[in-house]
């Protein structure tokens, strides 16, 4: 899935959890200076940040399918190697990097397995290959109270828990069935805070991801009672909004 939208729009529907992410899933990973490190699916760039920090850009490369993506990306980390690619066909030779990590990406290939096995190919053998996905099975991803709400007020709703990795284990079986050793797999939680209800609502509003699509598709009236639904669930703020992602990581043969 290609996200047609602005990164600055991005920012604001998942930058705000995805920036926190990043730092579990680079202790996750165990990111250390000297290696090199690809992110696959990079966005607007919340896991570049903090590979940049941890490894610098020289040491670091990206890719993502969305043109505006891959702009800002080069825009806000001058030094990193950026290239617009989707993960099941990425542009390296094999044997390249240390580290090679799809942050909450696996839910949009569109052939996961076919994904983590390019994302295994680039990394040198013995590197490690690494993956994260919001918890959408357990209903702990942070547009959950979106979806129950939609649920609610809908009957029923195609929301994100059908997609690949977003149960517990699901990671660890595709990882496993493309040949990666010692898999290992967690729960990555963080939390946010949100000054008011209107502050975590307005994004929504923005068509980013396929809960901002399924909101833009709704009638005026629906729009509103599920907004108001939501505002049943969280409060009128300030709250706080915990959400946890399943992580795993697996080693390339060699």
């Amino acid at each position: 899935m290609s996200f047609a939208v602005d990164a600055e729009a991005y920012d604001r529907f998942m930058g705000r959890y995805s920036s926190p992410l990043a730092a579990a899933f680079g202790a996750f990973v165990d990111l250390a200076p000297g290696q090199r490190v690809l992110d696959v699916g990079c966005g607007p760039g919340a896991f570049v940040a903090e590979l940049v920090t941890r490894v610098g850009a020289g040491a670091v490369a990206a890719v993502d399918p969305s043109p505006t993506f891959v702009a800002a990306v080069r825009s806000r980390f001058p030094g990193v190697d950026v290239r617009a690619a989707s993960a099941e066909d990425l542009p390296f030779p094999g044997d390249m990097f240390d580290l090679v990590c799809a942050q909450l990406v696996v839910h949009f290939m569109a052939d996961p397995a076919r994904g983590i096995a390019e994302m295994a190919r680039v990394a040198r053998p013995g590197g490690v290959v690494a993956a994260s996905v919001w918890d959408f099975v357990g209903a702990r991803a942070p547009v959950s109270p979106f979806w129950e709400a939609a649920a609610s007020v809908l009957g029923s709703v195609e929301d994100e828990s059908g997609l690949a990795g977003a149960g517990r284990g699901q990671l660890t079986s595709i990882f496993e069935s493309v040949g990666l050793l010692d898999v290992e797999e967690t729960a990555l939680a963080i939390s946010v805070n949100h000054a008011t209800f209107d502050e975590w609502w307005e994004p929504f509003t923005l068509g980013v991801g396929p809960a901002g699509a399924a909101a833009a598709a709704l009638g005026d009236a629906e729009l509103a009672t599920i907004r108001e639904r939501c505002r049943e669930l969280l409060d009128d703020g300030p709250f706080t909004l915990t959400a946890a992602a399943w992580a795993a990581r697996g080693r390339v043969a060699g």
